[in-house]
C-alpha cells in the first residue's frame, strides 16, 4: 500500500488548524447556547476548547467507562499538544471529551442526552425538508434510471447539508456544482450484476443528509436491485450532526407523516422494511474510534464480507477508507481502499484536504481556479472499487 504524510491538527495555515481555532470555538458557543448546561458542564466545556486550542491531549477520567481503550488508543499522543496529533485522531477525541463534558454518559440528568439535537431537530422540522418531501412527487414514478440517477444525486450532494461544515461554510449565493470523478455507472452495474444482494451503507449525517440516504435505501429495496439494506449509524452522537439510530426513526417518522402522498409512501415503505427485516439498522463501537477502517476490528469486518456492495458517505468516512494523509490527488482510488473486505463506493462532498482518484488535467484546472475546491463543500465523488 502507498504511503503519504499524515495530516496533523496544528500545521500553520491548514485546515486542519482552522478547525480547531475556528470551527470548534463556534460549535462549542452554539452548544453551550442551544442546551440550559448548568455551571459544571459549562465549565467543563470551556476549559476543553481551551485545552483543545493552547494545551496538551489530557487523559479521559478514571471513571470514563472507556478510559483503558482510549488510553490504549493514544498511547504515545496524551501529554503532547493537540496540534502535534494526528487530525483524525484528536477531531475524533474532541468530541469524545465534548460527551463527557455534558455529562452524556455519567449518571445524572444529562446522561442520555444529545449534545446536538437541537439542531438536528430544528433541521428535520424546516421548511427546506417541507420543499425536499414535496420534490419527491416529481420524480419518475416507476424505478427508471432516471429515477436511480437523481436519488444517488441527491444522496451525495444531501452531504452539503452536513451541519458541521454549515458552521464555517461561506456565506453567498450559490455557486454550481462539479463532480470531479464520477464511477456511478459502475456502481449501478455491480448493483445489476449482483443480482439482489445484501448492500450496506455506512451512514455520515442526520437531518437532510439522511433523508435522501434512506429515500435511495428505499429504491434498492423497492426496485429489487437490493434484497437487503444495512445501515450503520453511530453508537453516540459524533462530530456535530452524525446519525443515530434516533435520528433514522426521526427520519422515517418524518417520512411517514409528510403531507405529500410520495413522501409517505416511502416512509410506510421504509417502515415495513424495517419490520421485515429487509431493512437493517447496526451500529458497533468502533464508528466512533480515532482509526482507519484499516484498522477494522474482526468482528466488524466480517459484517461486510459478502456484502454486494458497501456505500460510504460523507467526508469523514471517506477520511476513515483512505487514511487522512496528504495523498497525490491522482493516486487511485482502489490503491488505498482495496483493503475494505466488500465492493465499495465513496458518496462524498469535499470537506477536507484528502482526496484521491482525480484525474490529472481535472487537478491542474481545479487548481488553477485559486479556489480551495478540496474544502469548500462546492466539489464532490462517487467513487467506486471492485477489486476483491
Amino acid at each position: 500500500m502507498p504511503s503519504a504524510p499524515v495530516i496533523l491538527s496544528g500545521t500553520p495555515g491548514s485546515f486542519a488548524r482552522d478547525v480547531f481555532h475556528e470551527r470548534h470555538p463556534k460549535l462549542v458557543q452554539q452548544v453551550l447556547d442551544a442546551l440550559p448546561y448548568g455551571p459544571g458542564e459549562r465549565a467543563a466545556i470551556e476549559e476543553l476548547l481551551a485545552e483543545s486550542i493552547d494545551g496538551v491531549l489530557q487523559p479521559l477520567s478514571i471513571s470514563a467507562h472507556d478510559h483503558q481503550q482510549w488510553l490504549q488508543w493514544g498511547e504515545s499522543l496524551f501529554g503532547r499538544p493537540w496540534g502535534d496529533v494526528p487530525f483524525l485522531w484528536a477531531e475524533s477525541y474532541f468530541y469524545r471529551r465534548l460527551l463527557e463534558a455534558t455529562g452524556y454518559f455519567r449518571p445524572g440528568v444529562w446522561q442520555g442526552i444529545d449534545p446536538f439535537a437541537p439542531f438536528k431537530d430544528a433541521e428535520l422540522a424546516g421548511p427546506a425538508v417541507d420543499a425536499e418531501l414535496a420534490a419527491l412527487g416529481d420524480l419518475p414514478s416507476d424505478f427508471t434510471d432516471k429515477r436511480a440517477a437523481a436519488l444517488l444525486s441527491s444522496a451525495l450532494w444531501g452531504n452539503r447539508a452536513d451541519l458541521s461544515f454549515q458552521i464555517t461554510a461561506e456565506a453567498g449565493g450559490s455557486i454550481a456544482s462539479d463532480l470531479v470523478a464520477d464511477d456511478s455507472e459502475s456502481l449501478w452495474a455491480e448493483l445489476e450484476r449482483a443480482e439482489c444482494g445484501r448492500v450496506c451503507i455506512i451512514a455520515d449525517n442526520a437531518g437532510r443528509e439522511l433523508l435522501p440516504d434512506l429515500v435511495l435505501v428505499d429504491h434498492l429495496l423497492a426496485s429489487g436491485l437490493a434484497a437487503q439494506v444495512v445501515v450503520y449509524v453511530k453508537p453516540q452522537p459524533y462530530y456535530v450532526s452524525d446519525a443515530t439510530m434516533a435520528d433514522v426513526l426521526a427520519t422515517v417518522e418524518r417520512l411517514r407523516t409528510a403531507t405529500t402522498a410520495a413522501a409517505a409512501t416511502i416512509g410506510e415503505r421504509l417502515w415495513r422494511a424495517m419490520n421485515s427485516g429487509a431493512l437493517v439498522i447496526r451500529t458497533h463501537p468502533f464508528f466512533c474510534a480515532p482509526l482507519p477502517f484499516h484498522d477494522m476490528p474482526a468482528d466488524l469486518r466480517s459484517e461486510f464480507v459478502g456484502a454486494a456492495m458497501t456505500i460510504l458517505k460523507g467526508d469523514l468516512n471517506y477520511r476513515r477508507l483512505v487514511g487522512d494523509q496528504l495523498w497525490p490527488p491522482t493516486t487511485g482510488f482502489a490503491e488505498v481502499a482495496s483493503h475494505f473486505p466488500s465492493a465499495v463506493t465513496a458518496l462524498r462532498t469535499l470537506k477536507s484536504d484528502v482526496i484521491v482518484g482525480v484525474d490529472a488535467a481535472v487537478v491542474a484546472q481545479l487548481d488553477s481556479a485559486g479556489t480551495a475546491w478540496r474544502t469548500n463543500g462546492r466539489h464532490a465523488v462517487i467513487q467506486v472499487d471492485l477489486r476483491r
